[in-house]
């Protein structure tokens, strides 16, 4: 697999560039059992709620992942060969597990859901799944668990009773862009001996944002137009009210968003009448796919609401691909991100593609170009596009 291959590749140079400098020195070079040796030492590591937590890096070979985004985060820069055990929500060979997010696009399920499925349960996961399973995790054995149980008491607690260390992940409110995302991958390759890998990844995410916002940086004010983004937030429950005034991607990109006041920053609903007082200084709406199929039945039901919206008359309503289901979907954010950029700022963006672009990042966060898979999924509706909203939402 590529992924794979790039790091062996890393390697590979990397202890050529070690025995160069040691030979130079007059030093003798270290033989691959002292280096081992040396590499799996015990650390202690702070985690991500600021636990202290001994480990030992690169002498894992039975993990487990718990809670919303850990598997995912996981499978970014470690080796999936390793998990002795998956939540049910990621386990599509079972009859009886969570469903709620089978039609919609999780890249990491694409990649490794074959994998994924051959491995013993370590819990039945899924938004309903509010503590941990310890009995179902001891059974799988683990020497290590990763969760996104973001409660230091509790995840004291588990640790003590499954005796294995216990890694707690987060991401933060910018996902992809936030710092904790950042330290999450960093933490994640010192413990499983891919420092390489986390830089790699890290490091293009921030050439991405970087490359996004300065082609968007030293716009007028006067000459962008006005950005509302709906559909964020919870899978079952956002629609066209779901909001927020300080959306990632438009910051980024540095899209104008017509949501400013709203007192607190954050996805929330907004009113009705709020909606419809913005409506004529929508010039452009990007929904998120997770809401079309709350939004189609109140389209249908009355569009009053609707009419009031300058995009939505003027056919500038665009889909984006669903960010969120089961925690967020890094990658898609990305993608998103430079969506979009490339609508609000068409003459910036005139040489990206987003097929060829969304195989970029998924092949860098994954290992495998996944493009057709993520856009085939019934929840994404053949992918990137502009929204005839007349026929779309009266199917």
């Amino acid at each position: 697999m590529i992924k794979r291959q790039l790091k062996k590749a890393a390697a590979l140079i990397l202890t050529s560039v070690m025995t160069f400098s040691l030979l130079a020195c007059g030093t003798e070079a270290k033989t691959e059992n002292q280096t081992t040796t040396e590499a799996q030492q015990e650390i202690t590591v702070t985690d991500m709620i600021g636990r202290e937590v001994k480990v030992t890096p690169g002498s894992y070979k039975n993990v487990v992942c718990v809670g919303a985004g850990a598997l995912r985060m996981y499978s970014y820069i470690a080796d999936v060969e390793l998990l002795a055990g998956v939540e049910d929500i990621d386990n599509t060979s079972l009859t009886e597990r969570p469903k709620m997010f089978d039609g919609v696009a999780r890249p990491y399920m694409i990649a490794y859901g074959d994998q994924l499925s051959k491995l013993a349960s370590c819990g039945v996961g899924g938004p309903n799944a509010q503590a941990a399973e310890a009995e179902k995790i001891l059974s799988c054995n683990p020497d290590i668990v990763i969760s996104e149980y973001e409660d230091v008491d509790k995840e004291n607690a588990l640790q003590e009773q499954l005796g294995v260390p216990v890694i707690t992940l987060k991401s933060g409110n910018n996902g992809v862009f936030d710092d904790s995302f950042k330290g999450t991958l960093e933490l994640l390759g010192t413990i499983f001996n891919e420092k390489d890998r986390a830089a790699t990844l890290t490091s293009y995410i921030e050439a991405e944002k970087n490359e996004i916002t300065k082609r968007t940086e030293g716009i007028a004010d006067a000459d962008k137009p006005t950005a509302y983004i709906c559909g964020l937030g919870n899978w079952g429950t956002t629609n066209h009210l779901m909001t927020s005034q300080n959306y990632i991607s438009f910051e980024v990109a540095n899209v104008k968003n017509v949501v400013t006041d709203l007192g607190k920053n954050g996805v929330q609903k907004i009113e009705e009448e709020k909606f419809v007082s913005l409506g004529a200084d929508m010039d452009i709406m990007f929904m998120d796919a997770a809401a079309v199929k709350n939004i189609k039945p109140l389209y249908q039901a009355d569009t009053t609401m609707f009419d009031s919206s300058k995009a939505w008359n003027d056919g500038n309503v665009y889909l984006e691909m669903a960010y969120n289901a089961y925690y967020t979907n890094y990658e898609i954010t990305l993608m998103n991100t430079w969506y979009i950029a490339k609508t609000v700022y068409p003459d910036k963006f005139q040489d990206i593609d987003m097929t060829a672009k969304t195989n970029e990042i998924t092949e860098m966060f994954l290992g495998s170009k996944l493009a057709d898979q993520i856009f085939a999924y019934p929840t994404s509706f053949g992918g990137y596009q502009k929204i005839d909203t007349g026929s779309f939402f009266n199917k």
